[in-house]
């Protein structure tokens, strides 16, 4: 997802967001976007002067408007031959246990190596529905996020997908090691989520304000040792960076996160330490939740090797 931030010239005001954004050349050279429709599919949220806005606010001169945007993807994806670790698949659903460092999609800085170049091949040109928008992808995970991540292999299996998870019928549950300890061994986090202001890399949890995403991340804690824990992560939304950001805003930044957390003196080489688990979905056409499982990365067994190794666990009550 990329993000801009444009200020409404003096002699522009007045007007819906959607018809500013679809006439300034700044918007349609940076998104490549061809008319109001087609800004229409690709703009994933708005801010206006750090409130969410809609496609029918109105705008005024001097006002700061935020848009997070999907970057078109284009049409002429190359196909790659490259290994996947397929937990699951059938004439509708390729269900993958992606790699830490693959990204999901190709965009800007990314177009060769991402899970889609990977299915393109695995398909072949034959067996894919060529209407597919963003081929396959219905979620993301991030790109040193590793875990089980479902893909559509046809339009209306898209579309069955996509309603799942814009209906919040599907259960995610992920785990991670953590820095820290948590204030409690279970709990709801419930904050609205927003770009962090002094970094458009970043984001933060606030409370007490309207602006920006609902989230909502249920944690427990399975043990700790010493300065660290083993978290199972529930997502009931799902935004942007949600659990590295819940996590932060607990005192418990994820070990090895390069954006939310700190270098750990015991684990300088650490990566990233979060891993999407478990998926239960209905699947195309089915009336029963099928679940999913994918296996505990060798990166978590080996720094649980030396925790084990150097803290007796505690299991906090």
């Amino acid at each position: 997802m990329a993000s801009f931030s444009i200020v409404v010239p003096k002699d522009q005001g007045s007007q819906r967001v959607d018809k500013f954004l679809a006439s300034n050349e700044t918007v349609i050279n940076q998104m490549g976007i061809a008319n109001r429709s087609h800004l229409k599919t690709v703009i994933q949220s708005i801010l206006i002067n750090n409130n969410d806005g809609k496609f029918s606010s109105k705008v005024k001169s001097g006002d700061v408007i935020v848009v997070d945007w999907e970057e078109v993807v284009p049409n002429d994806i190359i196909p790659e031959d490259i290994p996947l670790n397929i937990i699951y698949e059938d004439q509708d659903v390729t269900l993958v246990n992606k790699v830490q460092g693959m990204v999901t999609h190709p965009a800007a800085g990314n177009w060769t190596g991402t899970l889609v170049n990977a299915l393109l091949f695995h398909w072949g040109q034959n067996s894919l529905d060529v209407k597919l928008y963003r081929p396959g992808i219905v979620h993301r995970l991030d790109k040193d996020t590793s875990g089980l991540i479902i893909t559509a292999r046809n339009l209306l299996a898209q579309e069955w997908l996509q309603n799942q998870f814009k209906n919040r019928r599907v259960k995610k549950e992920y785990i991670a090691i953590v820095c820290g300890r948590p204030p409690a061994v279970s709990g709801n986090i419930k904050t609205q989520i927003i770009r962090d202001p002094k970094n458009r890399k970043r984001f933060k949890a606030v409370t007490n304000t309207e602006s920006g995403k609902f989230a909502h991340s249920i944690y427990r804690c399975i043990a700790c040792y010493g300065g660290f824990s083993l978290m199972r992560i529930k997502l009931k939304t799902g935004r942007t960076h949600q659990i590295r950001v819940h996590m932060k805003y607990i005192g418990c930044p994820i070990l090895g996160d390069p954006i939310y957390g700190n270098k750990s003196t015991l684990f300088p080489k650490a990566t990233l330490m979060l891993h999407a688990r478990l998926l239960e979905i209905r699947l195309p056409n089915q009336q029963e939740f099928s679940s999913f499982k994918a296996p505990v990365p060798i990166r978590f067994k080996k720094v649980l090797k030396v925790l084990h190794g150097k803290y007796e666990k505690c299991v906090l009550k």
